[in-house]
């Protein structure tokens, strides 16, 4: 996709404009994607979903008026440095959030996954791509064969655990859950399943799910469980784990089935953490006073 930075003259605000790239505008499943995109997001409103204002056509080029953001996706912060657990616990809360709302809206988004992801410069995150999105019980993605794996251009690229299949399996190859490659019918249960990839990306700095090729990358999906966090990172928390865990089960009668669950559960182990930390804060407190009332009772000769 392009994207521009252009002024709403109307309204007197900065906008994005999310143009379809000229190779595709004579694709009907690139463009129809590209509306589905618009459909979605505009239908939801949520401080963690980027906001779709208007969509349109100018020259035969089509394009999508979104709000306009400042600061770098995902996928860049995750490759810059370590992610504290604070911080990946205060992402994972307003994502899950997001996600939530888009389930309660009928959208299973389909493609959950830290390129798709954006960490503003006041420290929000947004969901932006909803071009897989099912809506509702109707399959928006016309149903068709393709050979090859592609990513979100269109584009046959080289990283199998970070391609998207433009055929009957919809999503990221890295980040699909065992239904989708299946090819079985998607529920939200998917998303809480390619949401727990990313949380362990975020947690661990590594993905859960790679291989040389995307053939290895669904194999590790389907049948192989991710090395535990614990042992990629021993500094995290257990209550992490399991969250992760249990949102990357193979069984999705087994995952988390709704992401209010999820959501909850990292708002919780959040509290705990500040909590604990705090109590430890507080607790150096007497002993320095006792060391002032020890130097005031027996002061230096």
């Amino acid at each position: 996709m392009v994207v521009y930075e252009a002024e709403d003259v109307r309204l007197g605000r900065h906008v994005a404009l999310k143009f379809l790239p000229d190779e595709f505008v004579s694709n009907p499943h690139a463009l129809e994607r590209f509306r589905r995109e618009a459909r979605a997001a505009s239908a939801l409103n949520h401080p963690n979903i980027c906001t779709v204002y208007d969509v349109g056509e100018e020259g035969g080029k089509s394009f999508i008026v979104m709000e306009l953001l400042e600061g770098m996706p995902l996928k860049a912060r995750i490759e810059q440095k370590p992610m504290l657990v604070e911080e990946v616990l205060d992402i994972g809360v307003q994502i899950a959030d997001a996600v939530e709302t888009a389930h309660a809206a009928g959208i299973v988004q389909r493609d959950l996954k830290p390129a798709n992801m954006f960490l503003t410069k006041c420290g929000h995150a947004k969901i932006l791509d909803f071009g897989l999105a099912k809506v509702g019980e109707r399959e928006m993605e016309p149903v068709h064969s393709a050979p090859t794996i592609a990513d979100n251009a269109g584009n046959v690229a080289s990283n199998p655990a970070d391609l998207t299949s433009p055929g009957t399996t919809l999503g990221t190859v890295g980040y699909m859950s065992p239904e989708q490659p299946r090819g079985e019918d998607v529920d939200t249960r998917t998303d809480l399943f390619s949401f727990g990839a990313v949380l362990y990306e975020m947690a661990a700095g590594v993905q859960a799910f790679t291989g040389a090729t995307s053939a290895l990358v669904f194999d590790s999906i389907l049948n192989r469980p991710p090395a535990p966090l614990l042992r990629v990172k021993p500094s995290l928390p257990a209550e992490l784990d399991r969250i992760v865990s249990k949102a990357l089960e193979k069984s999705r009668d087994l995952r988390y089935q709704v992401a209010s669950e999820m959501r909850a559960d990292l708002k919780r182990l959040k509290r705990e953490l500040g909590s604990s930390r705090g109590l430890s804060v507080g607790q150096e407190r007497p002993t320095h006073m006792a060391n002032v009332l020890e130097f005031l009772l027996h002061p230096l000769s």
